[in-house]
């Protein structure tokens, strides 16, 4: 009688006499007590059917548990990124032992996005080997995890077939700092098409917000979904940068900025030359030198946002104690962020509420990255520069807002109810896109009355996957993410 040949597919590879206990869709952890219950021998073999059956990494389970995963020789394994400040010793990995795989557990709220890498043997920093998601920073390259409700935001792509904008650089000397810098001015694609003037963005880091942040990309996909209205947006790069941002030439790259890159722009564009048609950008110290300038020169920038920023003391005190100026401040964070901002960006925040300022403020699970402050940039320019009507050069002297919309059940399937509410008569147009930027259906394209409306999105004949809806009444706006399962 012939003898009988168990095979067992045990996470996807077939293992000669190992009796089935564990599936693949029972998880990580019994996976790993799996394997940590065979002899040295066959732990091997495991790993290998588990690599080659997993089709992402990290594995994430249950839309928070994340199982980071590393491969290779070496004496210690460790996580730094985004959500342990960068430090390379803060989050150790285990080796399985008889084998060379390496691996650790963590929680993150279900969509956050955060950089990493690993540090092998206490001082090699490396990509992820296993995950092809990459984000390009100031410093190269990090592995990116998306959690599954992470939504990538479409307007950072270059969309071939959307209208571009175009640059044109020039070499401005500094007799304040005794410096030459080329700045970047990018032009809205209707300029050289008409006799219109223009509101401006003045970006600062403006190498970086142009190769790192994709400004121009996210300028044209906001203009060609009239999202915001044409824009000037001008690119000013730092020489030194701290000692410019937030030390000892504050005040000299100020008056740079004012006496000589804003005359300039003035002078040889079409530009709307009133402070609620300029704004200063930037993130971290470029944040802290917008707030500089839109503080001290509020009768030239009437709009400052800064992203994840530094806040001098002294700004703050002035806001706090100072007379309230006119401006519209947006500001937002990562929960990740450098801990030593969070508190002075919260503190500066309910300064803003406690004096009544005009602002916008939000708060997102991911870290301080070029590639966090691009994928929100959408809100500052949308606060700043709503559409207007065809034909105005001015823009309208009641102050925008952002539109508050929302939307349940979300995720949903097959169908969606979005609830809006308008403070007065309005012509509104709420429109839903998908990943890629292109227009699904419209919902509403009316004058309606003043108060809450709904609209409901069936989604019975679409694919399953993540969709956007925009929504503009009058001069506000306003957008949001929705999830389709099916």
């Amino acid at each position: 009688m012939k003898a009988r040949v168990k095979l067992t597919i045990l996470l996807g590879v077939v293992i000669l006499g190992v009796l089935p206990e564990v599936a693949v869709s029972q998880g990580f952890e019994n996976f790993l007590g799996r394997v940590n219950s065979l002899p040295d021998s066959l732990r091997p073999a495991v790993v290998d059917s588990f690599i080659s059956a997993t089709s992402a990494f990290p594995v994430v389970e249950q839309d928070t548990v994340v199982h980071f995963i590393y491969r290779g020789s070496a004496s210690s394994v460790s996580v730094a990124g985004d959500a342990n400040n960068w430090q390379p010793g803060a989050l150790p990995m285990t080796n399985v032992s008889g084998t060379n795989f390496w691996y650790v557990n963590q929680i993150y709220p279900d969509d956050s996005r955060l950089e990493y890498k690993y540090v092998t043997n206490g001082t090699n920093w490396i990509l992820d080997p296993l995950n092809p998601h990459q984000i390009v920073e100031g410093y190269g390259p990090n592995s990116d995890l998306m959690m599954p409700r992470y939504v990538p935001p479409p307007e950072v792509e270059y969309y071939p077939d959307i209208p571009h904008g175009t640059e044109v650089d020039t070499v401005l000397y500094s007799t304040q700092l005794s410096n030459s810098r080329r700045i970047a001015v990018y032009l809205p694609p209707s300029y050289s098409a008409s006799q219109d003037s223009f509101p401006v963005a003045y970006f600062q880091d403006g190498s970086e917000a142009v190769s790192l942040e994709k400004v121009e990309n996210i300028i044209d996909y906001l203009t060609a979904k009239d999202l915001i209205r044409p824009v000037i947006a001008v690119f000013v790069p730092y020489v030194n940068r701290t000692p410019e941002y937030a030390g000892s030439q504050v005040n000299l790259f100020m008056s740079f900025i004012v006496n000589g890159v804003v005359q300039y722009v003035d002078s040889a564009y079409r530009t709307i030359k009133s402070p609620n048609a300029r704004a200063v950008l930037g993130a971290s110290y470029g944040g802290n030198i917008s707030l500089c300038l839109a503080s001290t020169y509020p009768g030239i920038f009437g709009n400052v946002c800064a992203q994840s920023s530094y806040v001098d003391p002294a700004i703050a005190t002035n806001f706090q104690n100072g007379s309230k100026l006119d401006l519209k401040i947006y500001m937002d964070l990562g929960t990740f962020d450098i801990p030593e901002l969070i508190p002075m960006v919260r503190n500066f925040v309910s300064i803003l509420g406690n004096r009544g300022y005009d602002y916008e403020y939000h708060q997102y699970n991911e870290g301080h990255s070029w590639g966090n402050w691009r994928a929100h940039l959408r809100n500052a320019l949308t606060f700043f520069f709503p559409p207007t009507p065809t034909g105005m050069n001015e823009l309208p002297s009641v102050p925008s807002r952002f539109l508050e919309a929302r939307n349940f059940p979300n995720p949903f399937n097959p169908s969606t109810t979005i609830t809006y509410s308008i403070p007065g008569p309005e012509i509104v147009k709420l429109k839903v896109y998908d990943v890629l930027g292109r227009e699904v259906r419209t919902l509403v394209s009316a004058r309606q009355m003043t108060g809450s409306h709904t609209a409901r999105f069936d989604a019975s004949h679409l694919a399953g996957g993540v969709y956007f809806y925009s929504i503009r009444a009058g001069n506000q706006s306003g957008s949001g993410k929705m999830i389709l399962l099916k």
